[in-house]
This record gives structure tokens, sequence and C-alpha cells, in this order.
């Protein structure tokens, strides 16, 4: 499923889109699963429900891949139209006012939110498990790439 039109979701009986959507997303690695609710509130459109998964990610210390799984709640609002006046240059948004502009758009593109998505909830920094302190770049020698660029820095006198 990659779009759903709102004009689809007012005209329905219920007001409200219940998915359930099974997905494997290419360029995150990821199987996903989703459970959202789309409901029409007049110029807005709310996306809530849960998002979980497994993705393959590569440890920042040992350079292995690994799944990581992850299960989290979404609320996203979306603006038909533009919410903010063209010749306003900086707007102070503050919590709980975060919504993404469609421009005009009668679609909501639900590849892209699940993407984006997965994409903000993912660690900082990824390493495959608490016992993991393996340095592959000290660990293996053969592993770097001399580079003669740097050799002048050898030969820098650094006086305290």
């Amino acid at each position: 499923m990659d779009k759903v039109k709102i004009s689809e979701i007012e005209n329905s009986n219920e007001k409200t889109l219940h998915l359930d959507i099974n997905e494997y997303i290419d360029e995150l690695k990821a199987d996903v699963n989703a459970s959202l609710d789309i409901t029409p509130l007049g110029e807005f459109v709310s996306v809530k429900g849960e998002i979980s998964g497994n993705i393959k990610l590569t440890c920042d210390l040992c350079l292995k891949e690994y799944d990581y799984e992850f299960d989290f709640d979404i609320d996203e609002m979306y603006a038909k139209n533009s919410v903010y006046d063209e010749d306003k240059q900086e707007v102070e948004i503050k919590d709980g006012q975060f919504v993404i502009d469609l421009y005009g758009s009668d679609e909501i593109d639900i590849y892209d939110l699940l993407y984006q998505s997965v994409i903000l909830e993912l660690p900082n920094k990824k390493v495959c498990g608490i016992n993991c302190k393996e340095d592959y770049f000290q660990k293996d020698d053969s592993f770097k790439v001399p580079d003669e660029r740097m050799e002048i820095f050898k030969t820098i006198k650094i006086e305290k």
C-alpha cells in the first residue's frame, strides 16, 4: 500500500480508515507491521497507531550486521492545505504543534510515513549487544587504508 486518498475516507460511512499493513522496506532492510487509524478532522488528517517490526543494522563497534526489533506508537497530524503564510520567514513550533503539510494534495503516502517513522526511532548508537566491545579498526590493522597525505602530521611537534 503506497497512498491513501483522503476523499475516500471522508466519504465513507465510518469516517475512519483502519489499515493493517505488513510491508518490507527495501531501503531499510526492514519488515514493518503497522496498525493505523486515519481520521479526517476538518482541515487536518490524523494518523494514529502502532508500528513494529525487525530491521537489519550494522554494529558501530564490530561492524557486524544484527537484527533490531522495534515497537512504537505514532501520532501524526497532516494539514490538507498550507498551515503557514508564504511571506513568513520563521515560525516557532511548540510542543504538540508539529504538522506535516500536504500542500493541497489529497493523498497521504503511507510508505513514506512508515519509512520516516522507523528512521526516527532507530538508536543513535547502534550496538549489537551489551557485551560487544570489539573495535574492528583496532583489531585488524589490515583494514586501515594508508593515506600518504597524512604522513606530514607525524612531523608536527606540539609544545606544552
